[in-house]
């Protein structure tokens, strides 16, 4: 399956209580022509500003479509072209989610996803097309320079995992991604009514 990095705007329905909002429907998916079997769901809290959670993808054949969305705080979530011999390797989206903007990020099989905490105590939830898979855990360096990624980071700088931390380079990586044929482009804002 074909499947763009995408950022989804889900409609809210307020009123003077707050508002009201469906965050993944099968149907208003399927209606965008992101047909996806979701399978698990992941909720992450970060106390400390700066902590970066990745660059983290699954290998096939548990390789995951993850939805991201960011339901108290906010982060830079970031999505990295991991496809061998794709035009846009190495080549990323960001986009700052958070409780009060409400959008989410769809990140294909075939690219890396991380994000950095933008205030104290977030959380992230997001679902995913496949388990969890230990044997197929991969990631590549969050802090790589050729991925060119401009982390906002506090001045006592990031908080990363020892996993996280010792992750190889993009130029040691041997991607078992294959380019699809639909390079990283340009990703517009789909409303989700």
């Amino acid at each position: 399956m074909t499947t763009p990095v995408k950022i989804i705007k889900p409609r809210r329905f307020g009123d003077n209580r707050g508002w009201f909002s469906e965050t993944w429907s099968a149907a208003t998916f399927e209606a965008m022509g992101l047909n996806i079997p979701f399978v698990q769901d992941n909720h992450s809290l970060s106390k400390p500003v700066g902590t970066v959670r990745g660059i983290h993808f699954q290998r096939p054949p548990h390789a995951q479509i993850k939805l991201v969305r960011c339901i108290r705080g906010a982060i830079l979530d970031v999505a990295v072209d991991l496809r061998a011999q794709s035009p846009t390797y190495g080549q990323h989206v960001a986009v700052e989610l958070s409780a009060d903007n409400g959008l989410q990020l769809l990140v294909p099989v075939g690219y890396g996803h991380a994000f950095v905490t933008l205030q104290p105590d977030t959380e992230v939830v997001y679902k995913v097309s496949d388990i969890y898979a230990p044997e197929c855990d991969g990631g590549i360096l969050w802090s790589d320079p050729a991925l060119g990624i401009d982390w906002p980071l506090p001045t006592e700088g990031a908080m990363v995992s020892s996993k996280d931390a010792i992750l190889p380079a993009l130029s040691q990586f041997d991607s078992p991604f294959a380019y699809d044929g639909v390079p990283l482009g340009t990703t517009a804002v789909l409303s989700a009514v």
